[in-house]
């Protein structure tokens, strides 16, 4: 028996135990309700998303070719018009997940306005996101299994048997419009228990996979901007126990947790770390500063600190901010003792946050960490920080230099121009772009790949061509020809914006409550009806 019918039996078993009084609830209607809303929790979501990421990667480990992609969603809307977009064109959600970009919470989400990505909005928004996110998505489930439900109604009236069994069928196997997230925490917000209280809610919101950073709270910069300050290991590995804990404590046992290093693009430090023996962690990490080795205490002057590093006396260089400076050339093998310390206490995935996408640079630091850690494998910023067009053009010119091939028809500062759009060179650059991921995937460890914040700009880049448009000329045929139009053409479900903000699951709704008494939106003259 499907779990449909099986519900709806339970549902009928129920209701006749509790006399005449409530002979006018309908248990199919209860049954479609139930289905309809298939998590009760958040705590649900997280349980089930995270059994899903941890198949995939284990999938990954098997075939480099299984991996995983997501895009940055700002909006609950956002969130459930890409699901329901990859449902339409791929039949599947299968490894596309979404993400939570603290980047554009602090930008678009805010009480403050929009804030660059420096940890200075509520922390609470993050947490607010992901249910917002979640609360879309579930949405979507339940338009979708309602419009199944009146096609099963509609298939019955007409004595269509062959057509209400497919119909059953495609309930029986729905699929949700529920993937895991991955969510940014920055660098916690705060101590390791200010960590774990906001870790807490991210996942009680549903979040599955929790991503966090090396960075000073206080101190935090946006992964492309300068200005960055890492933490001793210690500090941060205590925030990685805050949120295993959290994940613990509410029975979500295999919540996968991201540490994301900025060493390769921060030169800073505001402590020194606690080392107690040479060679230790703390030592290590000391081991990267930048300073003088001093003989006495002559070369010391008021207010100069002096620590024993390297089995010598050694004078960091502290600047006026009170912050110490690594030294040049440093940042890949502090990346890579970062990662090996994170995954060799408690962190499942790690993410290098880099300067440019270049699979070679990233498969470097990869190997030498797959040296400890074999099976290390990479969440990566597909970044629109990047200027992919230029930097791989430049790679193309870098790479046939060095082959030996003429290059004299290319100025290598100024292959953004567009001259070189239809150039071979500016062809192979593209083609690059495009195996991008894959080739990243297989060659450099990477097992998800996301954009930060692509959304933000489409919604910017769409706005802006409406605006000239409707504003200019064009007037109402500049929205008619380029909004509406395509989105009857291409099926976007939301033409019909009725329907996607609930209109006939509240129509639906009133019927089970009222009967033949439900007043009902979706009739004859509802204007949607244009849309077929």
């Amino acid at each position: 028996m499907s779990t449909y019918k099986s519900d709806i039996d339970a549902a009928a078993t129920l209701i006749g135990s509790q006399g005449s009084a409530w002979n006018a609830i309908n248990p199919e209607y209860a049954a479609r309700m139930k289905a309809q809303n298939k998590f009760k929790t958040g705590l649900d979501i997280a349980r089930y998303t995270a059994k899903i990421m941890r198949a995939d990667m284990e999938r990954y480990d098997q075939d480099p070719a299984q991996y995983t992609q997501s895009l940055g969603c700002w909006h609950g809307f956002i969130g459930q018009q890409k699901m329901i977009s990859i449902k339409k064109h791929f039949n599947s959600t299968d490894r596309r997940y979404l993400y939570l970009s603290g980047w554009m919470v602090a930008a678009l989400r805010s009480e403050f306005g929009p804030l660059p990505d420096q940890s200075m909005h509520e922390k609470t928004s993050v947490a607010g996101l992901i249910e917002e996110l979640y609360t879309f998505l579930r949405q979507a489930d339940a338009r979708e299994l309602g419009g199944l439900f009146r096609a099963l109604d509609a298939a019955r009236e007409a004595g269509d048997s062959a057509e209400e069994a497919a119909i059953q069928s495609k309930i029986d196997n729905h699929q949700t419009h529920i993937v895991p997230i991955i969510a940014d925490i920055d660098a916690g917000f705060g101590n390791e228990e200010a960590t774990y209280l906001l870790a807490k809610k991210m996942i009680e919101a549903g979040a599955c996979c929790i991503q966090i950073e090396n960075q000073v709270s206080d101190e935090k910069q946006c992964g492309h901007q300068d200005g960055k300050v890492t933490v001793p290991h210690e500090d941060f590995l205590a925030k990685i126990r805050a949120v295993r804990y959290a994940f613990l404590e509410l029975g979500v046992d295999d919540g996968v947790i991201v540490a994301r290093t900025d060493s390769l693009g921060a030169g800073l430090t505001k402590q020194i770390a606690i080392t107690e023996q040479p060679g230790d962690l703390g030592d290590q990490y000391n081991s990267f500063l930048d300073g003088d080795y001093i003989d006495s205490a002559d070369d010391i002057a008021n207010g100069d600190l002096v620590i024993k590093a390297n089995g010598k006396l050694l004078k960091p260089k502290r600047l006026r901010s009170n912050l110490f400076q690594f030294r040049k050339g440093t940042g890949e093998d502090r990346v890579v003792l970062d990662c090996i310390t994170s995954l060799q206490n408690g962190a499942d995935l790690l993410w290098i946050e880099t300067e440019k996408p270049h699979v070679g640079q990233i498969a470097a630091m990869v190997n030498r960490i797959r040296e400890v850690v074999p099976n290390a494998k990479l969440v990566y910023n597909n970044s629109p920080s990047f200027n992919w067009t230029l930097n791989f053009r430049q790679q193309v010119f870098d790479a046939w230099s060095e082959a030996g091939k003429d290059v004299s028809d290319y100025d290598r500062a100024r292959l953004m121009s567009e001259e070189y759009d239809a150039t071979e060179l500016a062809l192979e650059a593209d083609a690059k772009i495009q195996t991008f991921q894959a080739d990243a995937a297989r060659e450099a460890g990477i097992f998800h790949h996301l954009i930060t914040l692509p959304t933000y700009h489409t919604a910017a880049l769409s706005t802006d061509n409406l605006a000239k448009e409707y504003f200019g000329e064009q007037g109402m045929l500049g929205y008619v020809k380029n909004v509406q139009r395509q989105e009857i053409r291409q099926g976007i479900a939301c033409v019909k914006h009725q329907n996607m903000a609930g209109s006939d699951m509240g129509d639906d709704h009133k019927e089970y409550f009222s009967g033949d008494a439900a007043l009902k939106a979706a009739g004859k003259d509802n204007t949607m009806n244009q849309f077929g």
